[in-house]
């Protein structure tokens, strides 16, 4: 059995307790949060040891893998703590609030010999993974255009961090895993509306090297939930609703039956709109079984601290290209 913790248990991290309990060949020994009346309640609820410090946690509790789902700010020092004592790590995203920082927690994963998985949940969402599968099979053809849309009522919990790194980072994530050619330019506008020292609704424009577009609609100002993934190609229009887990293909009627990406598009038509079947789960359930699996077996998770970093390395340079008006040039390197 495999020991499992939970440092930060608010909204999210109750959330990685509860399905600790559920997954084969794990046992949650115990939660960690400051706040000791929200430490005592998800602990009782769970029916494990809480404490308000992570690191008595650690003394007492000695975990074999742990999930850290505390604010951002503080994922260095608790990711540094937990890594230091050979303790695998599954961090919420962001991977930390700087590049730095996010390249010494690499570092010493590497030293202590431990997985530093983080937590882009939506690579685990089965509407996404068809959309990835579709896509390397060819279904839209040559790919235009691929464009998001994540908008929220304003998020009470989040005090030190803006749009992009909380919410966008998800979708740079999802471009970067979907979309298998480098980026080489970005470009990004912000706005401070409900906050004044970080940004609250965010538009960027990326540019990958095989021309295609990705296009990014952020914002913590829509008083509903969306979450749209689309991808524009010569074969047709994927439309993939990550929240109800459903995805579309709408056929270009004029497409040739077989694509050559050197073939020019002389025309689109609407033709037949065909119905993925997904079999649905839970995003967050799946995250963590492959958080396991890779600790019990020894792999790369899913999601590993270098792609971590390298969204946060882009999350970043989005910001500060809102901040001074221009476009960045990307040296990204794919593997």
């Amino acid at each position: 059995m495999l020991k499992a913790a939970v440092i930060g248990v608010g909204s999210m991290g109750r959330n990685h307790a509860r399905l600790y309990r559920a997954i084969e060949g794990v046992r949650l020994v115990g939660i960690a949060d400051p706040n000791p009346q929200v430490a005592a309640r998800v602990g009782a609820r769970e029916n494990v040891p809480h404490h308000a410090d992570f690191v008595t946690l650690l003394d007492e509790q000695k975990p074999d893998l742990v999930s850290i789902a505390a604010p951002t700010g503080l994922h260095y020092e608790i990711g540094a703590a937990v890594i230091d004592r050979g303790v695998h790590v599954l961090m919420e995203k962001p991977i930390t609030s700087t590049v730095e920082q996010g390249e010494a927690l690499l570092e010493l994963a590497k030293r202590k010999g431990v997985i530093l998985a983080v937590g882009h949940v939506e690579r685990f969402n089965p509407a996404v993974m068809e959309l990835r599968r579709r896509l390397n099979e060819g279904m839209a053809g040559r790919i235009y255009q691929i464009a998001a849309q994540r908008l929220s009522p304003y998020p009470t919990r989040i005090s030190d961090a803006g749009v992009v790194l909380d919410l966008a980072s998800h979708d740079i994530d999802l471009m970067r895993h979907l979309m298998p050619e480098p980026i080489v330019r970005i470009y990004g506008e912000t706005l401070q509306s409900i906050n004044s020292d970080r940004e609250d609704l965010f538009n960027g424009l990326i540019r990958f090297a095989s021309g295609a577009i990705g296009v990014l609609d952020v914002n913590w100002m829509t008083p509903t939930k969306v979450r749209r993934l689309t991808v524009t190609g010569a074969r047709g229009f994927l439309e993939c609703d990550l929240l109800s887990q459903e995805l579309f293909f709408y056929e270009n009627d004029n497409a040739p039956s077989k694509w050559d990406t050197l073939s020019v598009l002389r025309g689109v038509s609407e033709g037949n709109i065909l119905g993925i079947r997904i079999q649905r789960h839970e995003p967050l359930d799946a995250e963590l079984t492959d958080f396991v699996a890779a600790v019990r077996d020894g792999r790369p998770p899913m999601v590993t601290g270098e792609d971590g970093l390298d969204t946060l390395r882009l999350a970043l340079q989005f910001v500060r290209s809102g901040v001074e008006g221009r476009a960045a040039v990307i040296s990204e390197k794919r593997p």
